[in-house]
């Protein structure tokens, strides 16, 4: 490589030269020095572009090599970062997974409360208590109880009320999706 740029350093001063040799011949006349002197330009300047190309197609397997090394480190950086992300929305789907679990649980749980609640009650009362809550959750709260005690619970409610819950019910019951 130092004695590529000391070469070219060397040129670069005989060209320099010829460039003022070429310059004085045009001034005072073309002779024979100033062909001589173009000459020495052109083929100063062929053998630099030769240099050049020699020296560029010397460093380019290793120009490719580092350029490949550093995408791959980059790749690998991208892969180590896309990784880390995987493992924390694995964690994160981990922990909505057992509080999804914790809540179903829950919700057993309590909608079995409900309905032994709704189970112990007079039926007067009851239709009324049912009435007033969603129709859909008094509808799945009368699919739990017993057919008889859901039979005198419907019978006790206003009409509009009973065939709201009833076709609910009966949606509810179907083995084929209505849509």
């Amino acid at each position: 490589m130092l004695a590529i740029l000391e070469s070219l350093s060397r040129r670069k001063t005989a060209l320099a030269a010829a460039a003022g040799i070429l310059a004085g011949a045009t001034l005072f006349g073309g002779t024979p020095a100033a062909t001589q002197a173009v000459n020495a330009i052109t083929g100063a300047a062929t053998e630099i572009d030769e240099d050049i190309r020699r020296f560029c197609s010397n460093i380019a397997d290793a120009a490719r090599d580092r350029r490949y090394a550093m995408q791959r480190s980059e790749l690998e950086t991208l892969q180590t970062d896309i990784d880390e992300r995987i493992a924390a929305l694995e964690e994160k789907r981990a922990e909505y997974e057992e509080w999804l679990q914790r809540r179903n649980d829950f919700l057993e749980k309590a909608e079995n409360n409900l309905v032994d609640i709704y189970s112990r009650m007079r039926p007067d009362a009851a239709a009324e208590r049912l009435a007033e809550v969603n129709v859909e959750l008094a509808a799945g709260i009368l699919m739990k109880l017993q057919s008889r005690q859901a039979g005198i619970i419907l019978n006790e409610m206003n009409s509009k009320a009973a065939a709201t819950l009833t076709s609910i019910m009966a949606s509810a019951a179907r083995k084929q999706d209505p849509s």
